[in-house]
């Protein structure tokens, strides 16, 4: 008996040296060596992280709704409008952001010249009216991400 009584003495004392050197490690990091003060300088980081972490929220919100103005869909159509000349030279290529907005730049090339125009796109229409090859640009843009 003397023996389960020295045993669990020694396996309390133990806890106790364990929780004494716990304790005295969060207390240095206080300034007065105080474990209060220290819990009181945690509760008052944890403050000060909520306060960061709602406005790094906010600052992502605000980014994520710039986000979609960048050109983020392209389409590309290569043709030949004309029979006297060679090869798919002439092109529709359509530029648009996150809410299909944009243009399309269209190059007609001929042997004596290109001309090359732009339809601006919103919502993904157009005001003007888009040849063949223009809607299939728009149609390939609004399609890849």
């Amino acid at each position: 008996m003397l023996i389960a009584l020295v045993l669990w003495l020694a396996g309390l004392s133990l806890t106790f040296y364990k929780l004494l050197n716990h304790y005295k490690k969060i207390a240095r990091k206080a300034s007065g060596g105080d474990l209060i003060k220290a819990i009181e300088e945690l509760i008052k980081a944890e403050g000060k992280n909520t306060v960061e972490i709602k406005h790094l929220k906010d600052e992502l919100g605000r980014v994520n709704k710039q986000s979609v103005f960048p050109i983020q869909k392209v389409g590309l159509t290569r043709y030949n409008p004309f029979n006297e000349t060679g090869g798919d030279q002439s092109f529709s290529l359509c530029l648009l952001d996150g809410l299909d907005t944009g243009f399309v730049l269209t190059a007609l090339h001929t042997r004596d010249r290109t001309r090359v125009y732009t339809k601006s796109i919103s919502g993904g229409e157009s005001k003007y009216e888009l040849s063949r090859e223009e809607e299939r640009a728009l149609s390939e843009a609004r399609k890849s991400k």
